[in-house]
């Protein structure tokens, strides 16, 4: 299985562009990712010390399987591959 991690879940928010707001009262940052000014998806990022904690909830709401959400915070895929997926869903 392919955990996400505190740093892959940044990796992932930087690569989809993503808007991220601290929410002080929240123990979670929320990524938010815009396509031609619409949102398109958001997830949280925890904000706590232990980096290893999984982060299971950010493929599903990305749109993606879990694996496919680790080699898009690892580079071999890029924002555009991404948003051709959610167009190919029917999502975009």
């Amino acid at each position: 299985m392919a955990v996400i991690t505190k740093q892959l879940a940044l990796a992932i928010a930087a690569k989809l562009k993503a808007s991220i707001t601290s929410r002080p009262d929240k123990p979670h940052d929320m990524a938010c990712v815009y396509h031609e000014g619409r949102l398109v998806a958001q997830f949280g990022i925890r904000r706590g010390s232990e980096k290893e904690l999984g982060h299971d909830h950010v493929p599903s709401q990305i749109y993606l399987g879990p694996h496919k959400a680790r080699l898009l915070g690892q580079c071999p895929m890029s924002r555009d591959e991404w948003v051709s997926i959610l167009k190919g869903k029917g999502l975009l």
